[in-house]
C-alpha cells in the first residue's frame, strides 16, 4: 500500500528574510550572512537526500528562495544516515562535524516548523536512521533483527 499524502494545515507564508532571522536567532549566528550560508548549505544537502512527494511537499512549505536551493539538487543514489549527512556537509563546506551539526540543527528546527508534524513524519519515514535527532525529534525506529 502506498502512503497517501496528507494535506498540511495552511500556515501564514514566511518570507525568506523572516526565515533567515529565525535561523540566525536559533543558531546564535553573529551575522545574517552567516545564517544565510547555513540555510543554503543545509538545504542543498537535504535536497540531495529527500525524494518523491515529500520533496515536492517540503518545497511548497518553504519560502521560494529556500525551495529553490532544496530542489536545485540532484538526489543522491545512495542515501546517507543522519551522521553521514553531517559528515558530508562538513566535508562539502570545509567545516568540522561539530559546526555542521550545529548548522543542521538550526536550519532543521525551522524546516520542521514550516513542514509541520505530518510532513515531517513522512520525511523521517523515508530517510535512513539518524535524521529524527537532527530535526529535534525522538528516533522511533524499530531495531532490525540480524538474519
Amino acid at each position: 500500500m502506498y502512503d497517501q499524502p496528507r494535506p498540511n494545515p495552511v500556515r501564514p507564508a514566511m518570507t525568506f528574510d523572516q526565515m533567515l532571522e529565525r535561523v540566525r536567532y536559533e543558531g546564535a549566528y553573529p551575522t545574517r550572512e552567516r545564517a544565510s550560508e547555513a540555510v543554503h548549505d543545509v538545504l542543498a544537502a537535504l535536497g540531495r537526500q529527500v525524494t518523491g512527494d515529500e520533496r515536492v511537499d517540503l518545497a511548497q512549505c518553504l519560502p521560494v528562495e529556500a525551495a529553490l536551493t532544496l530542489t536545485a539538487q540532484i538526489p543522491d543514489t545512495e542515501p546517507l544516515t543522519g551522521w553521514g549527512f553531517v559528515k558530508d556537509l562538513a566535508a562539502r563546506t570545509g567545516g568540522t562535524p561539530a559546526t555542521a551539526r550545529w548548522d543542521t540543527g538550526a536550519v532543521f528546527a525551522m524546516v520542521a516548523r514550516l513542514a509541520g508534524p505530518d510532513l515531517l513524519a513522512r520525511i523521517l519515514h523515508r530517510l535512513p536512521g539518524g535524521y529524527a535527532l537532527l530535526f529535534g525529534q525522538a528516533e522511533l525506529r524499530q531495531p532490525q533483527l540480524a538474519a
